[in-house]
């Protein structure tokens, strides 16, 4: 399981919003698409669901289930990859039978499973971006943010 610290900006009783440094496990994260970048510093907010209770202020630990990060990652990656070559391998097969040059055909069809492929993935993610195991979640507070930070927040706020 991969794990992220992290400082929670928002919250409610089913969502976090999560303050976290963009690490290279970013690339392979199904939520990746609910991050929203936060300048050029390679700080990241996600939306996570939040099993702790955390509150604004509170320093968290987010978790990442591994084999959903595996799945994303090979649906992403190596599926593609994967179809490119058969759809070469099949166009280089069927080239002679339809009297074609074996290297444009299997270009044409590799090529051509390959964007099936992308639009498989794209389907494919926002489903499981739907589904509770491949979203991230608060599950230990580290630290509570003490009232007087609040009370200083909100001065801040004009509040």
């Amino acid at each position: 399981m991969a794990t992220e610290q992290g400082i929670v900006i928002k919250a409610d009783s089913r969502a976090a919003w999560v303050k976290t440094v963009k690490t290279g496990d970013c690339a392979g994260c199904t939520a990746r698409g609910s991050c929203h970048s936060m300048g050029n510093s390679g700080e990241k907010e996600v939306k996570a669901i939040n099993e702790a209770g955390a509150r604004e202020g509170d320093r968290i630990l987010l978790l990442f289930e591994t084999s959903s990060l595996l799945k994303a990652t090979f649906l992403l990656y190596v599926f593609p990859i994967l179809l490119l070559i058969i759809g070469a391998v099949l166009g280089q097969e069927m080239a002679p039978r339809l009297n074609f040059n074996p290297s444009g055909l299997s270009a044409l069809t590799g090529f051509f499973f390959f964007f099936a492929a992308v639009l498989i993935v794209k389907t494919r993610a926002n489903k499981m971006a739907r589904k509770k195991e491949y979203r991230p979640k608060v599950v230990k507070i580290l630290a509570r943010a003490s009232r007087l930070d609040h009370g200083a927040d909100a001065h801040k706020r004009g509040g």
